[in-house]
């Protein structure tokens, strides 16, 4: 039996002009119609080409038919050309929404202000290019903002569940506040470190709670979102809380379950603090000096509880040409506003007391020179309490940083004390003013040194689980001065090695201590893991405050109806710090919507 010949079915240069065929992507395409063909075999062109173009073209001689065939093949790349321009102006029409939507989110602005951008941007191009209108091409409707600003925090979401898998250490802050609809909103931040030592600190999840927040509901909440992010429990190396008996409790607390949880599954040992500036704002009460703050607190209500009389103050203050024109409040949960308002009231003492004898109020107590002492130390130490507040707070924090500064703190506090035994006010500015306003022999220094001892022993007490952790610090801080007969034996080895390498210790030095980790070597891998586990560890939970304060500024009584998943979306997308959203994948998966500018919005 004879066998079939197999069709090599590969196109031939020779039919494009014998049947006005070229190929495009390996498939036969007709030029003159644009039909394609499925089999490339030239009986099926040519059937195509007798039956709809042969009349046509019937007359046209061979040289006739090129000519035809360049001038066909023109201007299909033209129309190919425009139709990628198209898409590619379509694809940036997209991207450009998504990335309105984000800054949208981020600025804590309603989702319906996408139109008033638009609305904004239109009018720009009318004068600046008004031969150029794709700004008609973002869709930036209330709609699209929203659903814009969800994809966008997924694509986090998703980044964050990637990265997560490549972490050798993480550690927990989680924190717990309401919002203006009084449901309690949890907040759970990671900060993970993976084997090259690049540190990601990301929001892992924020949770409604719309009933008790128990820590059994709180540990079920965190144990979720550690499921979801396929975390393991062995690489959980701290957790940060605020110290509240649901978060910090041994038994029934979140910190007692996940002990237990980590105990079940065989895990390493779990470093727990409670965040090291709450710790410094407690330290504060120790000072024990209340009535002054109270007293001060009753200066400040009088002149500011009535709009009548703080205009007067106002302008009392104005009228005296006084370096301040006003005393601000103070608030109880913003701890800086302490020492701002004790500062004011002693420079405006004076005019203070003329103001309130003209309104007929009795000022003995502020014109009291006991009391004057009490409020210039008072306005002083509370001001040294807020330079470290404010050394503390922010992210990205190593946590041998914050507690380097905590130290340095309890020296000052120790150096204090002995001057002011002394009577040397020189690191007390208020004090010195008092000082030469009256007799510096009234000035109870003695008992202000005993105020100052009493705050340095509430900080040795509150921070003792911090100066347990000293020699692991160290590791990190300075692991070429450690003693490496008293380190971990697993370590002696690694440290001996690191402490002779020359090029190592210069590269220290040149470095600091912040990014010296990243050039250990992967010869010394329990040095590497011991220094990602200190990389991982939150000193505090100033993450999750601020996330509260971005809540604040985008749940408000006039916009209390957004719903979980938007509140969820923005803040994840607000408080992002280590990853971006990628605009161009989400762009690529999207079709161009245009959004009317006449479209009711919210």
């Amino acid at each position: 039996m004879v066998k079939r010949k197999i069709d090599n079915r590969t196109f031939q240069d020779r039919w494009e002009a014998n049947y006005l065929f070229t190929t495009i992507k390996d498939k036969p395409v007709c030029l003159v119609c644009g039909a394609s063909v499925a089999v490339i075999k030239e009986c099926n062109i040519r059937r195509h080409y007798e039956t709809k173009h042969y009349e046509k073209y019937k007359d046209l001689d061979l040289k006739q038919k090129l000519q035809k065939v360049e001038e066909m093949k023109r201007s299909l790349a033209c129309r190919q050309t425009l139709f990628t321009k198209a898409k590619s102006k379509s694809e940036a029409a997209v991207k450009a929404s998504f990335i309105v939507a984000a800054e949208i989110a981020k600025s804590a602005w309603p989702f319906s202000e996408g139109e008033f951008v638009k609305k904004c941007m239109v009018k720009v191009c009318d004068i600046v290019c008004p031969d150029k209108q794709e700004f008609l091409n973002v869709s930036l409707s209330r709609n699209t903002v929203a659903e814009r600003v969800c994809e966008l925090s997924t694509n986090l979401h998703e980044q964050l569940i990637k990265k997560g898998k490549d972490f050798i250490a993480y550690s927990l802050a989680v924190d717990e506040s309401s919002d203006t609809s009084d449901t309690a909103q949890l907040s759970i931040f990671i900060r993970g470190v993976d084997s090259s030592l690049c540190v990601t600190e990301e929001l892992l999840g924020l949770k409604s709670i719309h009933g008790t927040t128990t820590g059994k509901y709180i540990f079920e909440e965190v144990s979720k979102c550690m499921t979801e992010m396929s975390l393991p429990w062995d690489k959980l190396v701290g957790l940060t809380t605020d110290g509240a008996p649901a978060m910090c409790g041994q038994k029934s607390g979140l910190v007692g379950r996940i002990q237990e949880k980590m105990r079940e599954e065989n895990a390493g040992k779990l470093t727990v603090y409670h965040c090291i500036i709450h710790q410094e704002a407690l330290c504060g009460k120790a000072l024990q000096m209340e009535h002054v703050m109270s007293s001060i607190k009753g200066v400040v209500n009088f002149i500011r509880a009535k709009g009548l009389k703080h205009r007067q103050f106002k302008s009392f203050l104005e009228e005296l040409d006084s370096e301040y024109r006003d005393v601000p409040y103070h608030t109880e949960v913003r701890w800086l506003s302490r020492g701002k308002v004790l500062n004011r009231c002693f420079e405006l003492r004076e005019e203070i007391c003329q103001f309130m004898e003209n309104k007929g109020k009795d000022t003995t107590e502020l014109r009291d020179e006991k009391f004057l002492c009490e409020l210039a130390f008072l306005s002083d130490i509370v001001s040294h309490l807020n330079v470290l507040n404010l050394q503390l707070q922010g992210r990205g924090h190593v946590i041998t940083d914050m507690y380097a500064a905590v130290r340095a703190f309890k020296t000052k506090l120790h150096l204090w004390k002995t001057q002011m035994v002394q009577g040397n006010f020189g690191h007390f500015p208020c004090c010195q003013n008092m000082a030469a306003e009256i007799s510096p022999a009234v000035l109870p220094s003695a008992q202000f040194a005993e105020k100052i001892n009493a705050l340095s022993a509430e900080f040795s007490r509150r921070f003792a689980d911090f100066e347990a952790q000293k020699g692991r610090f160290e590791l990190l801080s300075n692991p070429f001065a450690i003693d490496v007969e008293s380190a971990p034996t697993s370590l002696q080895m690694e440290l001996i090695e690191l402490q002779c390498n020359d090029m190592l210790k210069s590269k220290y030095d040149s470095v600091g201590a912040a990014q010296f980790p990243c050039f250990l070597p992967d010869t010394m891998p329990q040095l590497r893991t011991q220094v990602a586990q200190m990389l991982s560890m939150f000193g505090s939970t100033y993450p999750c405050e601020q996330l509260f304060s971005m809540m604040k500024v985008n749940k408000t009584p006039h916009r209390s109806r957004l719903t979980d998943e938007h509140l969820h979306s923005v803040l994840r997308l607000s408080s992002a710090q280590s990853l971006t959203p990628d605009f161009d994948e989400l762009a690529s998966k999207k079709r161009c919507q245009v959004s009317g500018l006449d479209q009711c919005v919210e």
